[in-house]
């Protein structure tokens, strides 16, 4: 059984009967050179069409060699790509941490760093592109229902949360083992990313439930990225009460 049945249904629903062009290049990806241009091609269209056949036939029912052949490279082009059946069917959650641990790296961090965490996830969910949160819908629903994806992800999650931690520390002067505001700080950043990302496929929020015509399991989420992006702010926007939260005397 899923652990989370908004994603269930996500997996066994629209995805798989509509389908992006993974060889479409955006108008950023045009920018760079030929030869990188036609490695990012490859890439998406290896993550695309693994989401789509571990959705359509399972994670573990489907082989390597099915993947390779059905994008027509070869399996050394698949390596030198993913490290794993695993990374290429999570490719766009991998997308969301590296893209956040390179704004925690890059920018200043000027202010409180729990609003420098907001401010610099909502910038990497921002630069992923006008497709990456179907992309990430549909995976999370595959890693709901594929108990080895479940690991993978938590395993992910916590690694990136090392990062960012490193980062902070770099950039503060300040040693999270002796330190424990740091480890905070990445533990509540993560927290309010998760809690974000379940209301939105699950179409909770201050917009109200799904509308006429609305349907869970929709590709987006009800309101797709700029919804995810709302999510996200009250997420964080709760945090304050969260933790002045105390029971009635």
């Amino acid at each position: 059984m899923a652990l989370y049945p908004e994603w269930h249904i996500i997996a066994r629903g629209a995805f798989c009967r509509t389908w992006l062009d993974s060889t479409a290049v955006s108008t950023p990806d045009r920018a760079l050179p030929l030869r990188e241009r036609k490695k990012l091609r490859t890439r998406r269209a290896l993550a695309d069409t693994a989401l789509r056949l571990f959705l359509a036939k399972g994670f573990h029912e489907t082989t390597l060699d099915e993947l390779v052949d059905a994008v027509e490279v070869s399996k050394r082009t698949f390596f030198r790509m993913y490290t794993s059946k695993e990374d290429v069917a999570m490719a766009a959650e991998l997308e969301l941490w590296e893209a956040y641990v390179t704004e925690v790296a890059d920018r200043r961090l000027r202010g409180p760093v729990l609003a420098f965490l907001r401010e610099t996830l909502i910038a990497a969910i921002q630069g992923l592109g006008p497709d990456w949160d179907r992309r990430f819908v549909a995976t999370r629903g595959l890693i709901a229902r594929t108990p080895a994806l479940w690991d993978r992800s938590l395993l992910l999650s916590v690694t990136v949360q090392s990062r960012i931690v490193e980062e902070l520390e770099g950039k503060l002067g300040i040693d999270s083992r002796q330190d424990v505001r740091l480890r905070l700080l990445g533990e509540m950043s993560l927290s309010a990313w998760r809690c974000a990302a379940r209301n939105w496929i699950a179409g909770r929020g201050h917009d109200g439930p799904p509308g006429r015509g609305e349907k869970l399991g929709s590709w987006r989420g009800p309101g797709g990225g700029a919804a995810l992006l709302r999510r996200v702010e009250e997420a964080f926007d709760a945090i304050p009460d969260s933790l002045a939260l105390a029971a009635p005397e």
